[in-house]
């Protein structure tokens, strides 16, 4: 998901502009603001900014992984006990396993879709949501 380094953007306004979907909006300060779930993933507003303010959502990763750690230790301030706080790192750490889990079979599965990639897609969701009957049932 691209992002907008607001420090480095200028406020042209280009990137609003360019945004097939009107994704982009100028905030209260005139910077640029990524709405992410209107965002198609085009990586126009990418490509036109001319100081490089719409940034790789990888620069992120940091910033994502030191939010997860922060979550997790306020959420382990509520048990008390050294017992009580490693059985809630064992079931933190099956979410996150989860989560992994999530996204490796996603990328699994969009890597492997073909020359038609909207049918490939069509075909993954029926897969996906076969499994899910058949595990319900």
């Amino acid at each position: 998901m691209p992002w907008v380094d607001q420090e480095m953007c200028t406020s042209c306004g280009i990137c609003v502009e360019a945004c097939p979907v009107g994704a982009i909006a100028l905030d209260e300060q005139n910077l640029a603001e990524i709405h992410d779930a209107e965002c198609i993933r085009c990586g126009r507003c990418h490509d036109v900014c001319p100081v490089e303010a719409v940034r790789h959502d990888s620069e992120r990763i940091p910033l994502e992984v030191t939010a997860n750690l922060q979550w997790v230790r306020r959420l382990l301030d509520h048990f008390d006990t050294p017992a009580e706080r490693r059985d809630f790192m064992d079931r933190i750490g099956r979410h996150f396993n989860k989560e992994k889990k999530v996204v490796e079979r996603t990328l699994a599965a969009i890597g492997g879709l073909g020359d038609d990639i909207a049918a490939g897609l069509d075909a993954a969701i029926h897969s996906t949501q076969a499994s899910q009957d058949r595990a319900a049932n």
